[in-house]
């Protein structure tokens, strides 16, 4: 055959995930969802902020007192949510549109592209291989590969910590409302609060658009509230403009000499991690424009007015900053209004860190950083609007842990500010990292950026420590174990797959056929494939016989060498699909594996990997890519082409279609017996899944030989080893279980 077909694809099959990129309706569409998702978190800091600054029991401050705290929090949200994050930060999300901590390292890090023609690729010559080497010029930045994944990975998991606790903050001290008029209310505050959380998490499952859409209009009223009700408050002492100067700001910390004052501070800063950590679920754009058009404004507004009625009238303000500051009297048709408005904004700035951290976690799990548990895609437009059940209900119940077990909202407070100093920390040391390796800009300038930044993160972060004893502990202790379930899977997941790129084996030198019973003609003698749009060969005949290479070893005098015992195989009438979960050329070490324990080959051997495209579906017709060894035959590599909202639902029919057609083109004149015998054993197939039972090397490490031995094996074999059999990379398939043979085979990492 002399022609050739070409196949057209509605999408690019090398395309990578793109940032969402609207304008117009679409962009103010996407900004007004970004208000229900982003923003309620750092918009309903006004509820405990001024508290957190001079607690309730104690007495009201002074006048220049309130002034510097209010000048302190204007330019803390200035320097570090307005230009931190929304103008700085969120030009350093990854390609792919994603933010946080994790994308900050993906930026240094970028991962390998995927190459899914070589994944079909079952006799090339050039397989497994060592570890590559970094190009030069990235020795330096490569040498800190580790130090700088578990910075990343402590501020990765300190994010999701802070997915705990600001649903348990946020909704709290709304709650708290409502004993400002009915003090008797405030036994039940726990029990209320534990309810709406309930009621939150249960609600996750429908998706970030839709929970936006809701939600949005919610924040617009509260932010408007907020924002009248400053403007009414600053009529009672305009002075309070005065703290737009810094250095009454200045002045309050060399006048009191309370550092513990930015403690309470940094409570004006919770959620604005999560609009950087969120950017994936909309996109830099809309989030900067909601920021600077209506949220931080409003924010403005809302602390300047508090300040002007502490300054008023604090004693009768103090037991309550928030809802004592409120126009009209307490219990007054106004104060109501506010109260449901603050819980419905609190119940929605729960939902800021909750879709933070579910992005977080789809980033670790698709770089192989976290144990691949399911995910659910929400959105046909944005692939990184995504729902992860146990995530879900894992935060819930830690969250509600939390309130019922710190009951006190300052102690609360306490562990929640800890969080958050912390991960911005971990952003500026990362960003900076970035602007010299990744931007290529001067060293200077990276450096001006992290001793900038650095310096005021820094500065919130030891206040926030000594609150470690009164709360800021279990923060600490939350994300110091995500980050080491990160690590060691990170770890061991790496040792595992370099493992299976070392034993990949080309499959003609452990497959052989004899070549007296099968006559094939090629069109040259290094072309080991044909794929579906077409290749110039024939074959003639159909039924050889094969063997396949034991490759066992013996000691001699020589020492020890290799031999290779050819064992005959049976041909059965079947069909198998072969799971390739590695990405790489040649056949999984699972396949030699089978053939060993179970000396027979199907007549029809399929080698799939699975490609998630950049489109919410592909269209069926359009999922399978396959090529045919023309070397041995029988053997087909296949790339599975799925949109991230398609369910993993191999259709052999579909995929044994697509086969049938290059037999077709391969032989058009003999085909239709061989077509007709793949049609028939192929109505049941068999899903060959492979499973790694890995087992930790012997290493030498000097002295502390037995002691570093004792710990790997610990880690890879009574952790790692349970986790990879509790969080399966199959566990997505939705084939059922009566059709998956797993085949086991011993990983010496």
């Amino acid at each position: 055959m002399t022609s050739k077909e070409s196949v057209e694809y509605p999408f690019n099959l090398n395309a990578k995930r793109k940032a969402v990129k609207v304008q117009g309706t679409a962009l103010a569409l996407l900004s007004f969802q970004a208000l229900g998702i982003i923003y309620s978190d750092i918009g309903t800091s006004p509820l405990y902020v001024l508290n957190g600054l001079w607690p309730a029991s104690g007495p009201a401050p002074v006048k220049e007192d309130v002034i510097g705290g209010i000048s302190a929090i204007i330019w803390s949200l200035t320097l570090l949510p307005l230009l931190k994050y929304v103008i700085i930060s969120l030009h350093f999300s990854t390609q792919e549109g994603e933010g946080g901590p994790f994308a900050l390292f993906q930026g240094l890090f970028p991962p390998e592209d995927k190459d899914f023609d070589a994944d079909r690729t079952l006799t090339g010559e050039s397989l497994g291989g060592g570890v590559p080497h970094p190009p030069r010029g990235r020795h330096l930045k490569e040498k800190y590969r580790w130090p700088l994944l578990i910075w990343c990975l402590l501020g990765t998991a300190l994010t999701m910590a802070d997915g705990v606790f600001t649903p348990a903050v946020s909704v709290t001290g709304a709650i708290g409302g409502i004993a400002v008029p009915k003090p008797s209310f405030s036994t039940k505050i726990t029990p209320v609060s534990c309810i709406i959380l309930l009621a939150l998490f249960s609600f996750q499952r429908y998706g970030t658009a839709r929970i936006a859409f809701l939600f949005a209009p919610i924040s617009i009223v509260w932010f408007l509230l907020i924002a009248g009700t400053g403007i009414y408050n600053i009529t009672f002492f305009p002075g309070i403009f005065r703290a737009f100067d810094p250095s009454r700001a200045v002045l309050l910390f060399v006048r009191t000499k309370n550092y513990d004052l930015l403690a309470g501070i940094v409570l004006a800063l919770t959620g604005c991690e999560a609009v950087f950590a969120n950017v994936g679920q909309f996109n830099a754009l809309s989030i900067q424009l909601s920021f600077a058009t209506i949220v931080y404004p409003s924010l403005l507004l809302a602390y300047l007015g508090q300040g002007a009625r502490l300054i008023d009238n604090g004693d009768a303000v103090i037991g309550n900053v928030f809802f004592n500051s409120i126009p009209g009297p307490n219990g007054g048709p106004l104060f109501w209004i506010v109260f449901v408005s603050a819980i419905l904004a609190a119940t929605v700035a729960s939902q800021a860190m909750v879709t933070a951290t579910f992005s977080l976690v789809q980033q670790v799990i698709n770089t192989k950083c976290f144990p691949p548990i399911r995910m659910h895609y929400t959105s046909d437009t944005i692939q990184g609007q995504v729902y992860i059940p146990a995530v879900n209900w894992v935060l819930m119940v830690f969250t509600i842990i939390m309130v019922a077990a710190f009951k006190n909202l300052a102690h609360l407070s306490n562990a929640y500010g800890f969080a958050v100093a912390t991960v911005m920390f971990s952003t500026s040391v990362l960003i900076a990292v970035q602007i010299f390796y990744v931007k290529h800009l001067p060293l200077v300038l990276a450096l001006c950026y992290f001793f900038t930044f650095g310096f005021f993160d820094a500065l919130f972060w030891g206040a926030s420590l000594k609150k470690v004893p009164l709360g800021a502990w279990v923060p600490l202790v939350i994300g110091a174990v995500i980050m080491l379930i990160m690590t060691l899977w990170t770890w061991a997941k790496s040792l595992e797959d370099a493992f299976d790129g070392v034993n990949r084996r080309n499959l003609r030198h452990f497959i052989q056929q004899d070549k007296t019973s099968v006559t094939i003609q090629f069109p040259s003698e290094t072309d080991d494939i044909v794929t579906e749009v077409g290749d110039d060969q024939s074959v003639v005949g159909y039924d050889p016989t094969f063997y396949y290479n034991t490759g066992f070893t013996k000691e001699s005098d020589h020492g020890i060498d290799v031999e290779n015992e050819r064992k005959k195989l049976q041909r059965i009438p079947t069909c198998a699909v072969f799971h390739k979960i590695a990405q790489g050329k040649g056949v999984p070490h699972t396949f030699v594996g089978f053939i060993r324990q179970w000396p027979a080959l199907p007549r029809v051997v399929i080698f799939l990997s699975v490609c998630i495209a950049p489109m919410a579906r592909v269209p069926v017709k359009d999922r399978y890519v396959v090529s045919k060894v023309r070397t041995i035959e029988g053997f087909y590599g296949v790339t599975y082409y799925i949109g991230f909202r398609d369910d993993f639902n191999v259709q052999v029919n579909d995929l044994i279609e697509k086969i049938c057609d290059i037999e077709k083109q391969v032989n058009p004149n003999g085909s239709s017996t061989i077509v007709e015998e793949i049609r028939s054993i192929s109505q049941t197939a068999t899903h060959i899944a492979p499973h790694y039972h890995v087992v930790s090397r012997k290493v030498d490490a000097g002295l502390i030989t037995p002691i570093v031995n004792w710990i790997r094996q610990y880690l890879i074999e009574d952790i790692y080893r349970r986790l990879s059999t509790m969080f399966p990379e199959t566990g997505n398939w939705l084939t059922s279980a009566d059709e998956i043979i797993h085949v086991g085979i011993n990983a010496v990492i």
